[in-house]
């Protein structure tokens, strides 16, 4: 689907941003897409002194808590469990480093690469001698396809199924890392996938309560350079509302029927984030109705609220302290190929993009 600005106008964005000096402007772009697109195409190194892009909480494998990996590695190496989950899970470390989904399949446990939790209820059909365990990673994006599954599992009547929800909620996310004022943020480029979902009312409370520009974005470069500009015109006009630039894919609404689904087998619980630590109501939990489909409730699992340390500063990134660079592990011990931290394992995280696009 086409564009909706053309090369000049892009060209115009591009000049005026590369110009503007009028004020300092600190955009937080939530998607770990955007991040990626972000690092890819360079937009960085347009930018003035005085307009700085960060990356925010929106890789949802690297806010997955520490304490979250450790209890999925545990319950791996269940010889009745079949662990299903997408290829980001596979590399990122638990709290005992070398340890992960990758190292424990090469001894011996079972792991499976999915690509949707309906694959998951098929492996559970063709493995009826294994407790197979789908891991629920995502916001709301993914999380209606899981909700979806298992809704099909109980109608289907699939004993040895079940989903370790770690879905969680954009919102209270972002109201937490601005309720903190640990770090200054003036506006925000809203992720355009949950987007999809939740519609334009889904990011209303940036511009609403915290007077934050906001707007939504696509992925391409000439997406995102829009939403800039539309940043800076909102500061210059001192207004502060929340636009939509992804209005080929975005509605107001969103999707309805995705959120329906969501609200039947879900409900918000208080939840730990990577770096960031408990947020109420930000987690997605099976709701009593779907409890047999739950793997914390089937396996009793006694989950560990208490946010652990590490030597990794992914807890920092996510939160926009600090960029990559930043950290003393970053391209020395920390790669692709031996990552300490889950922001160097995921596809959409800012250590990643960074190091394949940006160390040099």
């Amino acid at each position: 689907m086409q564009l909706k600005i053309n090369p000049s106008e892009v060209k115009d964005i591009v000049e005026f941003i590369k110009n503007y000096d009028k004020r300092k402007i600190k955009i937080m772009e939530v998607c770990g897409t955007h991040t990626m697109s972000i690092a890819k195409s360079g937009i960085k190194t347009i930018l003035p002194e005085n307009i700085k892009l960060i990356s925010g909480p929106g890789c949802p494998v690297c806010v997955t808590a520490i304490n979250r990996i450790d209890e999925i590695l545990t319950l791996s190496q269940n010889p009745k469990v079949l662990i299903a989950t997408f290829g980001d899970m596979l590399k990122v470390p638990g709290s005992r480093q070398g340890f992960n989904l990758a190292t424990l399949k090469s001894m011996g446990a079972k792991v499976e690469v999915v690509y949707s939790a309906m694959d998951a209820i098929s492996i559970a059909e063709n493995n009826p001698d294994f407790e197979v365990v789908f891991l629920g990673i995502g916001f709301e994006t993914t999380a209606p396809g899981t909700a979806v599954a298992i809704k099909e599992a109980k109608e289907r009547n699939i004993k040895n199924f079940s989903v370790f929800s770690m879905h969680k909620f954009v919102e209270p996310a972002l109201r937490a890392l601005l309720d903190s004022k640990e770090i200054e943020i003036d506006a925000f480029i809203c992720p355009g996938h949950v987007s999809t979902i939740l519609g334009i009312k889904g990011f209303r409370f940036l511009a609403d309560d915290y007077k934050k520009p906001s707007v939504i974005s696509g992925f391409e470069p000439e997406d995102i350079l829009t939403a800039i500009y539309k940043i800076i015109m909102q500061f210059e006009k001192n207004i502060a509302i929340i636009e939509n630039e992804y209005m080929r894919i975005v509605t107001l609404e969103g999707n309805e029927f995705a959120q329906r689904i969501m609200e039947d087998v879900f409900e918000p619980v208080d939840d730990i984030w990577r770096g960031i630590g408990i947020i109420p109501k930000s987690g997605m939990g099976i709701k009593d109705t779907y409890c047999d489909f739950d793997t914390v409730k089937r396996f009793d699992i006694k989950l560990d609220f208490k946010d652990k340390l590490t030597i990794c500063k992914c807890g920092d990134i996510i939160k926009g302290k600090i960029e990559p660079k930043e950290c003393s592990l970053f391209a020395k011990l920390c790669s692709p190929e031996n990552p300490i931290g889950p922001c160097m394992v995921s596809s959409e995280g800012a250590c990643a993009a960074y190091y394949k696009y940006l160390r040099f």
